[in-house]
């Protein structure tokens, strides 16, 4: 399993930096390849200073060896080896008509020390994060999200938008980061769902992530805009990074098994500001964002 899902996010990897170059018509994708010391590593693609895309990274790694004694803690697991690998990438787009998306592919197995698989799960999702909500936007990226889970299972797609809406929110500001999308985790093999399923599913989801994505930057990517719009671009972008560096499971777990910092930190847009007490004026386009993410909304 763990080989077949690496070669799918290698393959993934690739059609999607692809397509999101020929999109942007200027910047293209700078490669990395790193090894992590204990075990594994990975390949990095990094756009940046595009016509369309200000900053995006589009990364997959494969890493293994000890589970550090932090993770155990969080595991609640004694000495075990792991083995984890996923495609994770963030897009920042330059016009804040254009909206931030966010989505990661992942596999883990986990290891007794006679190497016997002991555990193993996927885990994902995809999520969109408009600057300016433009509502058929968001009913399209769920739309998509929920026909990829439909094929699997009708229950999915409220129960993975929900745990989406969930997860992603700034509990500290008390607002979303977005407005959703898929996430799930700890997806196991049980007596309706086995481990080839469930990469059926996830791979479904991985492949929709364009159908999802790509029309909405092509219907927004010439609009025209303020410097005040751009501004709260990079106010609303503060809530990003807030929630990747204090909640984001992902980030945590890169930052405590020695992963490469360049990698997990890319998910970090170049411009940001953060501004003492800003609020947007009453009734205008900004502050209709922010009830949408004080409350979420059934899209579809």
């Amino acid at each position: 399993m763990k080989d077949k899902f690496y070669q799918y996010i290698q393959d993934l990897q690739d059609s999607i930096t692809s397509k999101l170059e020929a999109i942007d018509g200027k910047a293209i994708f700078q490669q990395d390849l790193w090894e992590r010391p204990e075990g594994g590593g990975g390949r990095t693609r990094v756009i940046q200073n595009g016509n369309v895309f200000e900053k995006g990274g589009v990364n997959i790694s494969a890493v293994h060896g000890k589970l550090p004694k932090s993770m155990q803690a969080y595991f609640n697991v004694g000495d075990v080896n792991f083995f984890a690998c996923g495609l994770s990438l963030v897009i920042h787009p330059k016009s804040p008509m254009v909206p931030t998306v966010h989505a990661n592919w992942r596999y883990f197995e986990m290891y007794d020390q006679d190497g016997t698989i002991v555990d193993q799960w996927f885990g994902g999702g995809q999520d969109l994060t408009p600057y300016y909500l433009f509502e058929e936007d968001a009913k399209h990226f769920h739309t998509v999200c929920k026909t990829a889970c439909d094929k699997h299972d009708p229950e999915f797609y409220p129960k993975y938008k929900q745990r989406c809406d969930e997860y992603f929110h700034n509990t500290h500001r008390n607002e979303a980061r977005g407005v959703g999308g898929l996430f799930f985790d700890y997806c196991k093999a049980s007596e309706t769902m086995s481990m080839d399923n469930w990469f059926d599913f996830v791979t479904e989801v991985g492949n929709s992530f364009l159908e999802a994505y790509v029309p909405i930057v092509e219907k927004r990517k010439d609009l025209t805009y303020t410097q005040e719009q751009r501004n709260w671009q990079e106010i609303r972008r503060g809530r990003y990074v807030e929630f990747n560096l204090v909640h984001d499971k992902g980030t945590l777990f890169g930052l405590r098994t020695n992963g490469r910092i360049e990698s997990i930190l890319m998910s970090l847009p170049p411009h940001v500001q953060w501004q003492y007490d800003h609020h947007p004026e009453k009734g205008s386009e900004e502050e209709k964002l922010i009830e949408v993410l004080q409350q979420p909304k059934n899209w579809v």
